[in-house]
């Protein structure tokens, strides 16, 4: 039995429309998409809220082999990268190629014909010989477990499930969380509320973001010159590989990076107690180092005030604080971040034996081998998977480095014969993750602070403990011995 095509990619993100577009490279056109939603974008789709833009420079987290001269900023808003991503599914022909409404919630490993048989929520059932999970990691909003949630009786918002028609004018507002989306929200929304409270559970560490319009010459110039281009991307990649170190153990980096965000605090807030409320108590680098200009400003207005006390309940008006402070708003907007490091869906993924892996991972802990790969699930391949985050640089880099492994294993198994496929090795698997795992040793990431990088046993399982050129090393090539060869057709394992 045939599969209907040889290559399923789950998801039309960045990272599905990398994995497509390498595989039309190699020459590989047997492939589909399911995308859940009506159009491509990922994240850039879905979040839509105010100053919702990139904290990596545009030139750096845009697609190597797609280079767009004409980004408008040094740091693009969600609607200029979402069209960015539009732009590369047209030109480049894979509309053809995606199914849309087509989310995949059973994957289920057909061991004696060696694909894979998956089943989209409408019951529809396509069979692929190898899997390309590009699912992202920012899919799955969070909402706090807090008590009263479900009785305020004002608008609710989440910052990836956004309602733009609701109008914030002249509305008393909360933002729950100080993470990323909210150093964007506060200062987009802080001039025309008419009362912002800001509750802050821990402070965050921003460095400066240094945004500016890319002026016309300069476009003309990238369009002119790509090798121009290149050269940006370059510098770009490789300044933010040397910051990287920060984070690894080079105390020197640290330090300095650290003083320069203070600096920056008490050059843009006021007032000395507020000040203080803002500076962070763990290390520089521990939790994501936020990029913005204009979120400690935005606490100079009067309108705008940060609460640091628990939040005891949601009542139906508002929120009550720890010390009994009652907060009468009309809306609150919830800026609470991604389930990343645990692996909560209904999505069911069975390979040999039964193995459910999902289940496993919210069992034990989210674990591949490169971020690619794992045991015991043959003909599958996970596009920034666990371990493959970044603290430091664009994540584009990390899925371009993954979909090198990806052709490598593609190539792989299709030297052997048709109903054939390569199971990783348990023990490869397991010794990657344990030196993997020593290597946090040493890093900020390891300091002691929590965050969303680690799990809820307290293991790192989202970020990549090294700098991306050591990732690109690890990925370039694939070592046929770490797998397990099954020739179906003669029943035989090599």
């Amino acid at each position: 039995m045939q599969p209907d095509f040889q290559i399923g990619i789950i998801g039309a993100g960045f990272a599905g429309i990398i994995a497509a577009l390498r595989l039309q490279q190699s020459g590989r056109n047997s492939f589909v998409i399911f995308e859940k939603a009506a159009e491509t974008g990922g994240t850039w789709r879905d979040n839509v809220y105010p100053g919702c833009a990139c904290d990596v420079p545009s030139h750096l987290y845009s697609i190597s082999f797609a280079p767009n001269p004409h980004w408008t900023r040094m740091y693009s808003s969600q609607a200029e990268i979402w069209e960015y991503m539009k732009e590369v599914v047209q030109k480049n022909d894979l509309e053809k190629h995606i199914r849309y409404h087509a989310e995949i919630i059973h994957y289920e490993f057909v061991e004696q014909e060696g694909f894979w048989e998956l089943t989209d929520r409408r019951g529809n059932t396509t069979t692929v010989r190898i899997v390309i999970a590009a699912l992202g990691p920012f899919s799955r909003p969070r909402l706090p477990n807090l008590k009263g949630i479900d009785s305020f009786q004002g608008k609710k918002l989440h910052s990836a499930r956004w309602d733009k028609s609701y109008d914030l004018r002249g509305k008393r507002v909360a933002v729950i969380g100080t993470g990323a989306s909210a150093v964007q929200i506060v200062p987009a929304i802080a001039p025309e509320v008419a009362h912002l409270s800001v509750f802050q559970r821990n402070a965050a560490w921003i460095s400066d973001r240094s945004d500016w319009e890319i002026p016309a010459f300069l476009k003309k110039s990238l369009q002119t010159f790509p090798a121009l281009q290149k050269f940006i991307r370059t510098l770009l990649y490789s300044l933010l590989e040397f910051r990287g170190r920060l984070f690894i153990g080079n105390a020197l980096l640290h330090k300095f990076f650290t003083n320069q965000s203070l600096k920056k605090l008490n050059r843009e807030v006021h007032d000395p107690e507020l000040r203080r409320k803002l500076t962070p108590a763990y290390q520089y680098g521990c939790k994501r180092i936020l990029v913005a200009d204009d979120y400690w400003p935005a606490f100079n207005r009067p309108n705008v005030c940060l609460e640091t006390a628990g939040i005891a309940e949601i009542t139906s008006t508002g929120i009550r604080t720890d010390d009994g402070k009652e907060y009468h708003v009309d809306a609150i907007i919830f800026a609470t971040g991604f389930e990343v490091a645990d692996f909560t869906t209904e999505m069911k993924v069975i390979g040999r034996n039964g193995r459910e892996l999902l289940g496993e991972w919210r069992r034990a802990s989210l674990e591949a081998y490169k971020g690619t790969t794992i045991s015991g699930f043959p003909n599958l391949a996970f596009l920034l998977g666990p371990n493959t985050g970044l603290g430091h640089s664009s994540v584009l880099q990390m899925m371009e480095a993954q979909m090198n492994y990806v052709i490598a294993y593609i190539s792989l198994l299709e030297s052997q014969g048709e109903k054939a496929y390569l199971d990783l090795k348990p023990a490869i698997q397991r010794a990657y993750n344990e030196a993997l795992q020593r290597q946090f040793e040493g890093t900020v990431w390891a300091s002691g602070c929590k965050s969303w990088y680690l799990n809820s046993n307290g293991k790192i399982t989202t970020l990549y403990p090294r700098l991306t050129r050591q990732f690109r090393r690890e990925t370039a090539q694939i070592d046929a011995g770490e797998y397990d060869l099954v020739q179906n057709q003669s029943g035989c394992i090599f």
